[in-house]
């Protein structure tokens, strides 16, 4: 009898946690999150982009000052000089490198392929950037227990989300690697500021 009992206290201490539960509670911190990050509407930041394509590459720093119309990036040589600025607003893109030589397109995929030989994804990346998914439809998505994104499959894009840090009272991404059939291009981010929730 007594053998009985201690095997039934150890097996019930062995007993795994709900996952069900588990899952409930993930899916919560995940709305939560998602809501809160989703009032962002502008912000800056501060780190260094790295990208591979097609045999051409390019390292160095990146500053970028976004909100929903406009952007305006710069990015600079591994020494810290102005290697090109890109600023969106609603009507075109525009490219200028060091020259002062100036180049428009329609969309930022195109004018970074014609220029620097690599696309940068525009379009999806302001919403990446942030931990959260863009509008378009999403193919695949992991989420950590505590509700942030870990990977995201949307637009041709392999998306993983390799560290989080706190800033200005969000938790958001600090290293991303973003991939697809042509393009590896890995952000780190440094410092956020400017973040404006939506009135």
């Amino acid at each position: 009898m007594l053998l009985g009992v201690v095997g039934l206290l150890q097996a019930c201490a062995n007993a795994p946690i709900d996952k069900p539960a588990q899952a409930d509670a993930a899916k919560i911190l995940q709305q939560l999150h998602l809501q809160k990050i989703a009032a962002i509407e502008k912000f800056g930041l501060k780190g260094r982009i790295g990208v591979q394509s097609d045999g051409k590459g390019f390292s160095g720093g990146i500053t970028w000052q976004h909100d929903h119309i406009n952007d305006d990036i710069s990015l600079y040589s591994p020494l810290g000089g102005l290697a090109a600025n890109i600023k969106k607003n609603a009507e075109k893109v525009t490219l200028e490198d060091t020259k002062g030589n100036s180049v428009s397109a329609i969309d930022a995929e195109t004018l970074t392929q014609n220029t620097l030989g690599w696309r940068l994804p525009l379009a999806g990346l302001a919403d990446w950037s942030l931990g959260r998914p863009a509008s378009s439809p999403i193919e695949a998505s992991t989420w950590s227990e505590q509700g942030y994104l870990l990977s995201l499959k949307q637009d041709n894009w392999q998306i993983e989300y390799q560290n989080y840090a706190a800033h200005n009272g969000y938790i958001l991404p600090s290293k991303i690697l973003l991939k697809n059939e042509k393009v590896t291009l890995k952000l780190v981010i440094e410092q956020w500021d400017k973040l404006t929730p939506n009135p």
